[in-house]
């Protein structure tokens, strides 16, 4: 336990999300019955298609495939960020049901900000020492209150924003298209921003045609920030070509 670091992964996604997607919007244009649709749309790739279609903004039909992540090592502060993205389903471990006890004399499982990071060992060390100050009051509060839920619920009240915890959570790509451009953005918040880069990648594995063009708002026109611009799309776009060769 202690200093831990972010984990994500694709844990499922709708199957053939791609050709799901062209079937729903080739239908809105079609009298063709559904094994008709299906067959056409098996007949050939439909990555010109669904770029077509999100250029369009039609973007409805991109609702029926979703994708489903675990992320681990990410804090309580991120986990408030992310849960305003209310077409979403969460599932978050219970700082209520499972206890932060220290075991060995270890604290509970942090994250240390980038900032903090940045000025050196000694500020690390520091924020540490503070990381096992606030387990020490959760420890005696536990003590006091109880070792179960009853306890735990009241106890948790002196853990810090840093404190670790694990999620699994569903998007549809619509939301996720509107996820990457606030959250790749650097005006985003660093861990959120970090997160949102690498499930980025991971569905651009996984749909690419679904995908082409997601990413922070600067990568496909002017920033979308205005007078709040960073002033660095050049140097976000160059990450985002290294990182998909774009």
């Amino acid at each position: 336990m202690g200093q831990v670091a972010l984990k994500v992964e694709l844990i499922s996604c709708t199957p053939n999300a791609e050709k799901l997607v062209a079937a729903a919007s080739r239908l809105c244009y079609s009298d063709a019955d559904l094994e008709a649709l299906r067959q056409g749309v098996e007949a050939k790739d439909q990555t010109r298609f669904l770029q077509k279609l999100v250029d369009m903004g039609h973007l409805s039909p991109i609702e029926h495939a979703s994708f489903t992540f675990g992320a681990e090592g990410v804090s309580r502060s991120l986990l408030a960020q992310i849960s305003r993205h209310r077409v979403a389903s969460f599932s978050v471990k219970s700082q209520r049901y499972v206890g932060a006890q220290s075991k060995n004399g270890e604290t509970f499982n942090y994250v240390v900000p980038q900032g903090i990071e940045a000025l050196g060992e000694n500020a690390i060390a520091e924020f540490s020492a503070q990381m096992q100050e606030m387990q020490r009051w959760y420890d005696g509060w536990v003590e006091r209150l109880g070792t179960d839920e009853s306890g735990f619920e009241d106890a948790r009240f002196v853990l810090p924003n840093a404190a670790e915890t694990k999620m699994i959570f569903t998007m549809n790509a619509r939301e996720l298209h509107h996820f990457f451009a606030i959250r790749c953005c650097n005006r985003a918040q660093w861990e959120i921003r970090e997160l949102a880069w690498r499930m980025l990648a991971l569905v651009k594995r996984e749909a690419p045609g679904l995908f082409a063009k997601a990413g922070p708002g600067c990568i496909a026109g002017p920033c979308p920030e205005a007078k709040m611009s960073c002033g660095k799309a050049a140097a976000v776009r160059a990450r985002y070509n290294e990182l998909f060769g774009e």
